[in-house]
């Protein structure tokens, strides 16, 4: 193989793909990356089993081939490298030269065919979505992701596609995002599925605000193409999360009694402030609704008390209810409206945060100390 690339392109290429890559595996080849160079362009692939991350780069094509590389260690001479130009040749040995002005480096790598093959999917289980859709919608539903490894199926997000839609749900069982799009979903490509929390943070990382993904997937893995208007491409293949994803419909209260309109900025900073007093023993606030003002309080012997008072419309009976802050600043901080809605029933129930838009936000309250 030899090509000639320019810094700035191996260097995203490169980026791309190496954070999946684990510094501590015992399959030397895990540590790492894939070069295929055809035509004229470079592919970088590298992968820790659970997930695989591609990235194709433009490149000037010499002679074609394939090898494997330590990630790490190109990446780091790559970055280093003066000039704006690298040329890179990889032997029969599958020794690595690289070179620009006056640098060389020699890394030794591994054959090709060590590195483990990618799954094949079908192309009718298929969906195609913007990327900045997907990236709204991650956003929206990840911070609500379970890290409690005993209850494994929550250390995700569920996907499904049925009725023209795009549904993602994340949940740790004390709160629950739900946000919905449309999707041209025909009857060949429905399904759900489960996708753990490493590709939610390779998809959060990777996805654009321009170009389209397309989603593909089978019973135990799926696979999300992104393709951006420059012809640039990364493709993320991911193991699913095996098991049933609770029935989270039914966690869905009905009926509200009460539906506050809130100025999301306002808000935000309001249980902020508050949550600042607030302490691992008494860590909850408390919500007190008055006519057209709401009262935030926030007290723990250990550090003291905290006071907020907001302006709202609000004409209903005087109640109170109290929250963990950090399960109602998750969400606030995540949404782009202006304008939320707070649902609420009494003190026991859950409340419901919504939008002018296909998304909601189900929260546990907490005991009135």
């Amino acid at each position: 193989m030899n090509l000639t690339i320019a810094k700035d392109k191996i260097l995203s290429g490169l980026q791309a793909v190496q954070n999946v890559v684990s510094t501590r595996t015992t399959l030397p080849i895990l540590s790492n990356v894939l070069i295929r160079a055809e035509g004229d362009r470079l592919e970088f692939t590298a992968t820790d089993l659970d997930v695989t991350v591609s990235c194709s780069v433009e490149a000037k094509v010499k002679q074609g081939g394939a090898s494997t590389v330590p990630v790490k260690k190109l990446f780091g001479i790559t970055r280093e490298l003066g000039g704006t130009e690298i040329e890179l040749s990889i032997d029969d040995k599958n020794i690595c030269s690289v070179s620009a002005g006056p640098s060389f480096y020699k890394i030794n790598g591994l054959a090709a065919d060590e590195f483990p093959p990618l799954p094949t999917f079908k192309e009718e289980k298929k969906v195609t979505l913007p990327q900045a859709t997907i990236r709204g919608m991650l956003k929206k539903t990840s911070f609500a992701m379970s890290s409690d490894e005993s209850r494994y199926v929550l250390n995700g997000i569920f996907l499904s596609l049925k009725d023209h839609k795009l549904t993602m749900v994340a949940t740790d069982g004390r709160r629950l995002a739900l946000v919905e799009e449309e999707a041209d979903v025909t009857d060949q490509s429905t399904g759900e599925f489960i996708i753990p929390a490493k590709t939610v943070a390779e998809l959060n990382r990777l996805l654009q605000e321009t170009g389209d993904v397309e989603i593909k997937f089978t019973e135990n893995q799926a696979a999300f193409s992104l393709k951006d208007d420059k012809g640039g491409s990364v493709l993320i293949i991911t193991k699913l999360i095996e098991g049933n994803y609770p029935n989270y419909r039914q966690v869905i209260p009905g009926e509200m009694k009460e539906r506050v309109p809130f100025a999301r900025e306002e808000l935000l900073h309001a249980l902020k402030r508050a949550e600042i007093m607030t302490s691992e023993k008494a860590n909850s606030v408390k919500l007190a609704f008055g006519q057209n003002t709401l009262a935030i309080t926030a007290n723990s012997p250990e550090v003291g008390e905290a006071r907020e008072s907001l302006a709202i419309n609000y004409k209903g009976k005087e109640f109170a209810v109290a929250f963990n802050p950090k399960y109602l600043i998750d969400p606030l901080s995540a949404l782009p409206d202006d304008e939320v809605y707070l649902e609420l029933i009494d003190e026991l129930s859950p409340g419901v945060l919504k939008i002018k838009g296909p998304f909601l936000y189900v929260v546990m309250p907490m005991r009135l100390s």
